[in-house]
């Protein structure tokens, strides 16, 4: 048998290549680890957490209205931007360099530099040489992808440098319809910014339920996003004033930054992976097996970069899925069924399961239970935030194939919820559990009536 001078060489250093480098190196086995930027890839360093430390500042802007109802007096609050990016940068600084100690003390070897591969074992490593590997596992993650053929696109910034920008904008326009755009929209907008949102489809957040959808869009527009459909840019000019963004529709919008959030492509170009003879989907993805073996035996991937579930706590357990399976002799695959989500929007929303519509396509015949109501918080003093609540029910096994909270904290809930329903649980045992009183989350278990849409044509 061949030596090598690693038994696993991972590409990339974000959650799931961190987890699978630490769990396979605890087999004793000679790992190492290279990463071209920062360790902890895109969650930690540009996506997840940064982002959901923005979504807790901007929350504030209405967490003062709301305090006023409440019978305090505020005064005029001010946000600092800077001091917040520097609180900001400091915390992913020490959670970045908790992630390299967790591999140094699993005793993964950690390169700081952008590995190629030049064939199906041998690994070259800017800088540093080449080496070879008994096993390769690719977890470069994905990146954000911009219209590169739009005039004007170099003015423009994606959700990366979002984190950066030196000034807070007075007026933004992002051109996007999906979570990450969204999620920016309501950020930008409780910090203050004039926020506007383009996209070119009908509704935002397509693939999510579309009573889900169609109340985000309502409560955005309430919290004065203007949200602008059926349009994109067509190119963007720059002035003396700022940018002008030019839409398809002929309207033009004056902003001080564009922002694009048009999605994320697997960043696979420029690896090497051909000269190994891995083989791609059309959008560059690494296509896998459910074990996360590529067509090359002796390669695996994991996390975006096969662009299955795009969730940093799917790539954690794919990549500890793969150590268990190849250093552990304990082979185990990761099910991607039922997999809850959230989007940071405001307010927020968490879903696991089918939406209506796939439910229908999936089941034939199913049953839906459904509540929109201003929470109790929101009553007290007034306020127009309003929540929802939707349960989509297969007929005959009465199982809950789908849960959708658009709710403050809607998140938190929908992890509870996923716990019963990977379990499979039915209407009848989902009923059966007490409200918990006074709480936002017990209108889940208070549905009791099936929900029967206006009739087309009707007035609702």
């Amino acid at each position: 048998m061949a030596d090598f001078d690693y038994d696993l060489f991972v590409i990339g250093a974000g959650s799931g290549g961190v987890r699978a480098a630490r769990v396979a190196a605890m087999s004793g086995a000679k790992v190492a680890v290279a990463e071209e930027d920062r360790v902890g890839g895109t969650c930690v360093i540009r996506g997840c957490v940064p982002k959901k430390f923005m979504v807790y500042a901007s929350e504030y802007s209405k967490s003062f209205e709301t305090a006023k109802g409440y019978g305090w007096d505020v005064g005029t609050p001010t946000f600092d931007w800077p001091k917040f990016l520097m609180a900001k940068d400091d915390e992913i600084a020490r959670l970045s360099g908790i992630y390299v100690r967790n591999l140094q003390n699993a005793g993964a070897e950690l390169v700081h530099a952008r590995a190629t591969l030049k064939d199906r074992h041998t690994v070259e490593v800017e800088g540093k040489g080449t080496f070879t590997a008994r096993k390769i596992l690719i977890a470069t993650g994905g990146r954000p992808w911009m219209p590169r053929d739009l005039e004007g696109v170099e003015h423009a910034i994606s959700s990366n440098e979002a984190f950066h920008l030196q000034q807070l904008p007075k007026r933004i326009v992002i051109a996007g319809g999906g979570y990450i755009a969204c999620e920016f929209a309501c950020i930008f907008n409780g910090l203050g910014v004039e926020t506007t949102l383009i996209h070119r489809g009908p509704n935002i957040l397509r693939g999510f339920d579309d009573d889900v959808r169609s109340h985000l869009a309502e409560e955005m527009d309430a919290r004065g996003i203007k949200i602008r459909l059926g349009t994109q840019p067509a190119r963007i000019e720059q002035t003396a004033t700022g940018l002008v963004t030019h839409c398809a529709d002929n309207h033009s919008l004056d902003s001080d930054v564009v922002m694009f959030a048009l999605g994320r492509e697997p960043y696979t170009q420029g690896l090497g992976l051909e000269a190994a003879g891995v083989e791609l989907a059309a959008n560059g993805a690494v296509k896998v097996d459910q074990y996360s073996r590529s067509n090359i035996d002796n390669i695996w991937a994991v996390g975006d970069v096969t662009d299955r579930i795009n969730l940093t706590p799917v790539a954690i357990r794919e990549g500890a899925a793969f150590a268990q399976t190849e250093f552990h002799d304990n082979p185990t695959s990761f099910d991607h069924e039922m997999v809850a989500s959230a989007v940071f929007t405001q307010p927020q929303m968490g879903s696991v399961g089918l939406s209506e519509a796939d439910a229908r396509h999936k089941y034939g015949k199913v049953d839906i239970y459904l509540a929109k109501f201003r929470a109790m918080k929101e009553t007290f003093y007034g306020g127009h935030q309003r929540c929802l609540m939707k349960l989509v029910v297969e007929q005959g096994t009465e199982k809950i194939v789908g849960c959708h909270v658009v709710a403050p904290d809607g998140p938190e809930i929908i992890q509870m919820a996923a716990i019963a329903m990977k379990m499979g649980v039915t209407k009848p045992q989902w009923d059966a559990t007490c409200a918990v009183h006074p709480t936002l989350a017990e209108e889940l278990v208070t549905l009791r009536d099936k929900y029967m849409p206006p009739a087309l044509g009707a007035v609702a």
